[in-house]
């Protein structure tokens, strides 16, 4: 085999061999292919293992495996599989202090927030398997006496689930593998490599539990390699997929045909009027922005601020924003840990670069912190006179930064949060309840919330991009997911005149 680095990797150590394996088939495997990435931690830099990479050839047998086992799920009752999501909670509650260590070690944010994160992965399973239960289809009235009419939700076949590193234990449960397992759909899961040793122990959960053999598949690699194979698959019948709006661009055309879930990039605008609670809006923008250090899809991206409270706003926004220092991912206390990798970080560099370079300030923050075990975390940034046109005001910059900007006209608001082409989460901060609508309805998003931040949400309300965006299409939470990822039948009966 060949050692690859892996993205938070500075040097090539000594092969180690692969911890991370492929589960295809009903088999624990190391895959056809000849590299392995060594995975070392953002938080302390820990060597934490490697990963055997997979080839397109180990995706393709994954998806064989799930279209020659689908039935056995599918076939199962709608109570069977819900017993089957109770189960495999079952199993993430009983290993979720070792399922919260690797997610802090491997994806760097703070011990407590791991532990939310598999808490939330066993509530995601327990969901789908109450929600599922309670789906309703429908019967239709019909012109004709002598027929009746009727629907059903049926699985889709295979999904081909391709999930990022920000939540890698919370994310694929919540919006993919619980719900699929729930309606009934076989699936080969690629996670991102960064965290692939979550997956690893998540997918451990999963076969604990008793999921039919070949019916859960895991293929561990890089998105071009088998997250590709995936997409253009011809037994792939759905896709789904969270990550950046380009890498979906790419999956929405090379998949072109097959059903898709896609959630894709965030920046919406949290908006603050001159009527609104500053304090809280301060508090509230500023959880919104160190929240997993800012790698939510649905993170403060950009604060568009009426002239009349900007200065007051800022003021308060980097008093919060001092109150938080990022400090070693695993300890108790810690609010802001790493970053997940290099190239993330060097975008927040580089977002914060060019602003300062087109006249903008930083006010709090701005680099690399000191003295922590690796360069992966960032100070709390405050940033104002933000040119519009940059990218830290357009595009996701996926890090602890709060850049500002000024509005003084509706007219001048609209024109700020048209400058970027995404649409998934916004917020609004005002006391007058007919504006606040006002701007809900107009906003571009698939979330607002008012006088709460960006970021807010709970798994079974519907999320997603809202059309004309380069957000993504289609809704993941509850049963918003459940459908999408079902097939919807119509039967009509001829009973007899």
């Amino acid at each position: 085999m060949r050692v690859v680095k892996g993205l938070n990797v500075s040097k090539v150590a000594q092969r180690a061999e692969p911890v991370g394996r492929h589960y295809i088939a009903g088999q624990w495997e190391t895959g056809s292919g000849e590299e392995v990435l060594e995975i070392t931690s953002p938080s302390t830099g820990a060597a934490l293992g490697a990963i055997a990479l997979g080839t397109q050839d180990d995706a393709r047998r994954a998806v064989d495996a799930a279209n020659a086992s689908r039935s056995a799920l599918a076939g199962m009752s709608i109570w069977e599989r819900s017993a089957l999501c109770m189960a495999i909670a079952e199993r993430i509650e009983a290993r979720a202090d070792e399922l919260a260590e690797i997610i802090c070690a491997e994806q760097g944010k703070p011990i407590g927030e791991a532990r939310g994160e598999a808490g939330g992965a066993a509530v995601a399973f327990r969901n789908a398997g109450e929600q599922i239960k309670w789906l309703e289809s429908a019967s239709f009235p019909v012109e004709d006496g002598a027929k009746r009419a009727m629907s059903m939700l049926q699985p889709k076949g295979t999904l081909g689930i391709i999930t990022p590193w920000n939540f890698p234990v919370a994310l694929p449960s919540i919006y993919y593998l619980g719900p699929a397992i729930a309606t009934g759909n076989a699936f080969v899961w690629v996670p991102a490599p960064t965290t692939s040793l979550c997956a690893v122990k998540l997918m451990e959960c999963i076969i604990e539990a008793g999921v039919p053999e070949g019916c859960a598949n895991l293929v561990l690699g890089e998105g071009p390699v088998v997250g590709d194979a995936l997409v253009t698959h011809a037994q792939v019948h759905g896709i789904c997929f969270t990550g950046s709006s380009e890498v979906g661009e790419i999956i929405a055309r090379r998949g072109a045909g097959k059903a898709q879930l896609l959630e894709l990039g965030g920046n919406g605008p949290s908006i603050v009027f001159a009527d609104a609670d500053i304090e809280r809006a301060a508090e509230r923008i500023v959880a919104g922005a160190v929240g997993n250090a800012g790698q939510i899809c649905t993170a403060t991206e950009r604060v568009l601020a009426h002239a009349d409270i900007h200065d007051a706003l800022v003021d308060r926004i980097v008093a919060h924003a001092r109150k938080v220092a990022p400090s070693l991912s695993t300890e108790a206390g810690c609010v802001l840990g790493a970053l997940n990798n290099a190239d993330n970080a060097a975008k927040v560099d580089s977002h914060l670069a060019e602003a300062v370079a087109g006249g903008a300030r930083i006010l709090t923050g701005g680099g690399r912190a000191k003295g922590l075990p690796t360069d992966l975390y960032y100070a709390p940034t405050v940033i104002v006179d933000v040119p519009p046109q940059s990218a830290l005001h357009c595009e996701e910059t996926f890090g602890p930064v709060v850049p500002v900007l000024k509005f003084s006209s509706v007219e001048e608001l609209d024109r700020l949060c048209a400058m970027s082409p995404m649409g998934l989460s916004a917020a609004v901060f005002t006391r007058d309840v007919g504006n606040a609508f006002r701007q809900a309805e107009k906003l571009r998003c698939g979330i607002v919330n008012i006088n709460e931040m960006s970021s807010y949400w709970e798994m079974h309300i519907p999320a997603g991009g809202a059309a004309g965006t380069t957000s993504g299409h289609g809704r993941t939470g509850g049963r918003h997911t459940l459908r999408e990822m079902s097939d919807l039948k119509t039967i009509t009966f001829h009973i007899g005149d």
